[in-house]
């Protein structure tokens, strides 16, 4: 039962990242200006905040 809910997430997740761009954009653009980030770390927080957005929202829409 688990592993069925975790594959639905994950498959979830792929249209989710549509609408988890922007906030991704947003922190790294954010943390750019505020900390001088180069552009190797800029790009790591938009994938990481991409994806964690995607998984919360699509394990929102999953378990609610």
């Amino acid at each position: 039962m688990v592993v069925k809910d975790l594959i639905i997430i994950g498959v979830m997740s792929v249209p989710m990242l549509m609408f988890s761009i922007f906030p991704g954009i947003w922190l790294s653009d954010y943390l750019e200006q505020k900390y001088d980030f180069i552009e190797k770390h800029k790009r790591i927080v938009l994938v990481g905040t991409t994806m964690v957005f995607a998984l919360t929202l699509s394990s929102l829409l999953h378990f609610l």
